[in-house]
């Protein structure tokens, strides 16, 4: 019996624009998912969603991952059991932390011999064949932890202030968010390809301000990277209001995290500040939850 888990992340800047190229900051969180993988008699997955074999309705990414180990190195039976702190849907890389947990898991129970860049890269596959797109960045930074600059996967130094997620627990499908960008980009790229351009120099500018620590500049280049996405439709009102009531509550910037259309935003501020965002953030109608960056990627427990 083998334990792993990995972190959850959020975005300080770059979603939607790094599945078409461009530059983002992402951060690991100190939420995570739990696997645990053990030798069994059939195929079993175990989670909060239910009991089954393989399926790719209800536990897609665990299946798409056993689908992938069978391939390197068959087994006769194993159960997997899940366990997370992270919202599914939230845009907090739940799927993500789920498919790396699970690879490394399964990575130390069959001796596979993967390295972590393995991981990495067989996760952004699956993510990929689940989704129909996706970005390396979730499974890169859940797998490796810390700061990183993507594509480049150039490693940052930890955030040093206050971080404070707000979750509208309003499932949102990453799969259909990401089809919706694609369409709005087929059918306007004049429009569209600027706005992700735009995007991608607010993570290379915010690059040099989070290695001076000028998170007061970091977080107003939050607030202009959520009114780009603002424009291509992935916001909605429930969203907007505690990304408001943080700003309004002293956060130096505050902005969705992940896909949109639901799930989480995330406010940064200076930590005298966290106590009055997130209890903006809860009268505003949203879930608080006070976490910090992690360097810890994925792990054996």
């Amino acid at each position: 019996m083998v334990t792993c888990s990995a972190p959850g992340k959020i975005y300080l800047f770059g979603e939607h624009a790094v599945v078409y190229g461009e530059s983002a900051i992402c951060c690991a969180i100190d939420i995570r998912a739990r696997i645990t993988v053990e030798e069994y008699d059939s195929v079993l997955i175990e989670s909060s969603l239910g009991s089954t074999g393989i399926d790719y309705s209800i536990h897609p990414y665990v299946s798409e991952v056993l689908d992938k180990v069978y391939t390197m190195s068959s087994f006769e039976g194993v159960k997997v059991h899940v366990e997370s702190d992270i919202p599914i849907g939230s845009g907090l890389g739940s799927s993500a932390a789920v498919t790396v947990a699970t690879l490394k898991g399964l990575d130390s129970l069959l001796g596979l011999n993967l390295s972590l860049e393995d991981i990495a890269s067989i996760g952004h596959e699956i993510e990929i064949k689940v989704q129909g797109a996706a970005s390396p960045t979730d499974t890169y930074v859940c797998t490796m932890g810390g700061t990183v600059m993507l594509p480049q996967r150039k490693h940052l130094d930890l955030l040093d202030c206050g971080v404070v997620i707000g979750n509208t627990n309003i499932f949102s499908s990453t799969k259909e968010l990401v089809s919706n960008v694609s369409t709005l980009k087929n059918n306007y790229p004049e429009l569209i390809l600027p706005i992700f351009s735009t995007i991608g120099k607010a993570a290379l500018r915010g690059e040099l301000l989070l290695a001076e620590k000028d998170y007061e500049e970091v977080g107003k280049l939050m607030d202009i990277n959520q009114g780009l996405l603002d424009s291509i439709g992935v916001n909605c009102s429930e969203l907007s209001r505690l990304i408001y009531a943080a700003r309004d509550a002293g956060a130096f910037g505050a902005k969705i995290t992940g896909a949109g259309g639901g799930g989480c935003m995330v406010a940064i501020a200076d930590t005298d500040k966290v106590d009055d965002v997130s209890l903006a953030i809860s009268e505003a109608g949203g879930v608080p939850l006070v976490t910090k960056s992690t360097g810890q990627g994925v792990r054996i427990e």
